[in-house]
């Protein structure tokens, strides 16, 4: 990169955005020791945060020198290591990290925006990890995994990568603004890498003692017809009911016994062009839960994973060929009163002079591989037209 994007991450107050200055960083890679729940816990509580009884938030201080709250950032691998479930392959974005926890204080006057770049960004061809025929044979095998009864549900994710010249910042921002500033869109940037998402999924959300996600899943373009085909897809219904069970299932992990409840069942979302089923699954926060137990209980995303959770994880690990980087984690903020993050779908990657783009969707015993792939080309190509923008590019 020719420079480095300063972004918000989803969930910073709106009133803190340009009066914060980072104060501390921690990033770490799988192949590092540790237990990147516990690390990042620990972290937080080394710059103040109250993190060790999430079910009974503090306040919110906005006075200057007061911390402001941790910027996070979970792959799907350090997801996945928080549970001591398969990472899968490396992550072809090999500059990012896998977990990043930046730590903020309010200053008393706005902070001035970066320095942007004048070179103009230039996209080279989009190299897809896997042929069209290869990712319709992984759908294949886990539906044939289904069939011997070793998985209800996986999901299967591409990656796609060009290289390119010039400055990622502009693209990246388009990227960001993908669900119209919604408050799961945003972005995180270290030395050599970023990521920005334009996420419309709610992966968690603790706030008045209440915890809360939002999985999404079930697809068609928005039109009245993808409408019709989407509220009576039986297939697309079975495959939400699945994930709305394994979400209850990890709040459960967490909740007041008796308290997990779903709401807005299957409610049709607009995205960029197309039709997408969410559901609300919430419960009250059990006394005495901390950061680290929270995110064991969500990461690594149940709607990009699949169910059960661990066995979907050892589908994915042996039919994804390439490793999916910061997508299909978690992107956030943590403040005192409320935690907040998206469910990095929708995502974007920059390690060194490529960018990185993943996309996917949830197989079940009925779906079509053809089918499946399709999906899953729709749904990355919003982002790749957002980071095209203006620029040339030689596709």
């Amino acid at each position: 990169m020719s420079s480095v994007p300063t972004f918000t991450p989803p969930g910073v107050p709106l009133g803190c955005r340009r009066r914060r200055r980072e104060v501390a960083r921690l990033e770490w890679w799988r192949h590092q020791p540790g237990d990147p729940a516990g690390l990042l816990e620990g972290f937080c509580a080394s710059v103040g945060m109250p993190v060790a009884d999430l079910s009974h938030p503090g306040t919110h201080d906005t006075a200057a020198g007061s911390v402001c709250g941790v910027a996070i950032l979970v792959s799907a691998a350090a997801g996945a290591a928080m549970i001591g479930a398969d990472a899968g392959r490396p992550s072809p974005a090999v500059a990012v990290p896998d977990l990043v926890a930046v730590a903020y204080e309010h200053v008393a006057a706005d902070v001035e925006a970066g320095e942007r770049s004048s070179a103009v960004l230039r996209l080279g061809s989009w190299r897809s990890s896997w042929s069209r025929d290869d990712h319709a044979t992984a759908v294949q095998r886990v539906r044939e995994a289904i069939g011997r009864g070793d998985v209800y549900q996986v999901n299967m994710v591409g990656h796609h990568s060009s290289q390119f010249t010039g400055d990622t910042t502009a693209a990246l921002a388009r990227v960001a603004a993908l669900s119209d500033g919604g408050e799961f869109s945003g972005g995180m940037a270290g030395a050599g890498w970023a990521v920005a998402s334009g996420s419309p999924e709610c992966l968690l959300e603790v706030a008045g003692g209440q915890i809360t996600t939002r999985p999404i899943k079930g697809t068609r373009e928005a039109t009245e017809l993808g409408e019709k085909e989407l509220r009576t897809s039986v297939k697309e219904r079975a495959e939400h009911v699945m994930i709305v069970d394994l979400e209850r299932n990890d709040l459960a992990r967490v909740a007041v016994p008796g308290t997990v409840a779903v709401t807005d069942f299957f409610a049709l979302r607009h995205w960029c062009g197309l039709w997408q089923a969410e559901s609300t699954v919430s419960a009250r926060l059990a006394a005495g839960t901390g950061l680290a137990r929270v995110m064991r209980a969500v990461c690594p995303p149940g709607s990009v994973t699949g169910a059960p959770k661990v066995a979907a994880l050892r589908q994915i690990a042996a039919l994804e060929p390439v490793g999916r980087g910061p997508a299909m984690g978690g992107m956030g903020y943590l403040t005192a009163e409320r935690l907040s993050m998206g469910l990095t779908i929708r995502t974007v990657a920059v390690s060194g002079d490529r960018i990185h783009v993943w996309a996917g969707g949830g197989i079940t015993w009925r779906s079509e591989p053809e089918a499946e792939v399709d999906e899953a080309f729709a749904k990355a190509a919003p982002v790749k037209r957002a980071l095209a923008g203006d620029t040339r590019s030689s596709d």
